[in-house]
């Protein structure tokens, strides 16, 4: 593999492992790289049901959950739809889980490496009843009723999703069974209720990229595992968001919105403003108002809003680096922090005047490496150090650089990456990066990073 993503993609996709992949990836296939695996076309009939009209319960999913390969799955009916870089491909439930005999309720992925019996399982409910699968295998003494394997927890569940302990002070499952939210202790084993208010009934939930959903119909809200507090601007459509369906996204506006469909098409070589990776190993391309998240294989190919991350923050990012658990975003003459541990939270004062809080009025680009307090910001054809444990902080003397001009910048432990344009160049230090005489070799940031067709 190629690029600074692969190794983080990979790890990502083991320590996800629920459930047996529906698909079986080539090697290599998994990560940013040259030799990526072309997507193949959906299966039209089963996109054009997920992405179709329905009141009430009509329309949307039984449950969603996560696939060994960390791809999303999707239970509609007798069928199961396993949404990955390869597309929407749609399978019959029998077809892997043969002793469910129906449609599931709710669908649950398990990650516990203190208890190796949970640990990797996916479990499945209907009505009164639990299946639990390992490696694609039934478990032994599998079914057993609900209450017996989660005491407290009722049958005939609507929905369920694994709540992590750096996100909900502990190791714990929700489980929704109409308006009532039930937390269980995975450790204690016990279960307490919970009402809010602010939740719709939710018919699925997931955890996708440290963020909470419930699914309700066609529509989703964001919420907060602990509080069940849920932000403004939901519900929202679950087909502009978790389904690939044509002629929708959550920046669609019709056919003539061309500048803002670019901006959220993967593939379309519209510039990034700017790139950036935080201390969590999270990777960031923004471009537009919008933002991927490049680390994991299961988001490589969408753009969210930059406020579904960040909150408060609108507009176009012009630079973004992270140091010390801080996030930075620069628009114009103003910078942004936000604390990275939690979700992002913005700090209190800010934005604050680019030059108050880095000593520096313009930016093209900026980069901090891992494990260090330099901070190197890229204006024109040249780029300057600012040492970020300085108080007050300034700007060194300028160095000149092989680039007339870069669009964004990111350092990760395989070197430094210059963005322009639709390309990219790579250098293996920042000190190769000021001693070269003429621009690395160009790649294309497409191909590599998001897996486009070249």
């Amino acid at each position: 593999m190629h690029g600074p993503i692969a190794a983080l993609c990979l790890a990502w996709a083991l320590a996800l492992g629920c459930a047996r992949p529906l698909t079986h990836e080539k090697p290599g296939a998994v990560g940013v790289g040259p030799h990526h695996v072309a997507e193949p076309p959906s299966n039209d009939t089963g996109l054009s049901e997920l992405c179709g009209d329905g009141d009430g319960d009509g329309g949307g999913l039984d449950a969603v959950t996560l696939s060994a390969n960390g791809t999303m799955l999707l239970f509609r009916g007798g069928e199961v739809w396993e949404r990955s870089r390869r597309g929407l491909q749609r399978r019959p439930l029998a077809a892997f889980w043969p002793e469910l005999g129906g449609p599931v309720q709710a669908a649950l992925c398990i990650h516990r490496r203190k208890d190796p019996q949970e640990h990797d399982s996916l479990y499945l409910f209907q009505g009164e009843q639990v299946w639990a699968y390992a490696g694609g295998q039934l478990r032994a003494g599998f079914p057993q009723r609900v209450g017996d394997v989660f005491p407290g927890i009722p049958g005939g569940l609507d929905a369920a999703v694994e709540c992590h302990p750096e996100e909900c002070r502990g190791e714990s499952i929700l489980f929704f069974k109409g308006d009532t939210v039930y937390s269980f202790d995975l450790e204690l084993r016990v279960a307490k209720q919970r009402s809010w208010l602010a939740l719709q009934p939710c018919t699925a939930a997931l955890r996708w990229l440290e963020r909470y959903y419930c699914l309700h119909g066609t529509s989703f809200q964001r919420f907060n595992p602990v509080t069940g507090e849920v932000p403004p601007g939901y519900p929202r459509d679950i087909r502009d968001y978790f389904i690939p369906c044509p002629g929708r996204g959550h920046g669609y506006t019709g056919p003539g919105n061309k500048s803002q469909e670019a901006a959220g098409d993967r593939c379309s070589e519209r510039p990034f403003d700017a790139f950036a990776s935080d201390d969590a190993g999270r990777i960031y391309a923004f471009r537009g108002g919008q933002y991927f998240r490049l680390d994991s294989q299961r988001d490589g190919w969408h753009a969210w809003p930059l406020g579904h991350a960040w909150p408060e923050l609108q507009g176009e990012v012009d630079a973004a680096f992270a140091w010390d658990k801080k996030m930075y975003l620069i628009q114009g003459s103003q910078v942004s922090i936000y604390l990275s541990d939690q979700g992002y939270k913005r700090v209190e004062g800010y934005p604050r005047a680019l030059h108050d809080e880095l000593g520096i009025t313009s930016v093209d680009a900026a980069f901090t490496c891992p494990d260090s307090e330099k901070l190197y910001v890229i204006s024109g054809n040249s780029i300057r150090l600012v040492d970020l444990k300085e108080t007050p902080r300034r700007a060194e003397v300028a160095v000149l650089l092989p680039h007339a001009h870069v669009d964004g910048a990111l350092c990760t432990a395989n070197g430094v990456f210059l963005f322009h344009g639709p390309n990219y160049h790579q250098y293996q230090s920042v000190a190769e990066l000021t001693g070269a005489s003429q621009p690395a070799p160009p790649r294309n940031i497409s191909v590599d990073f998001f897996q486009c067709p070249q």
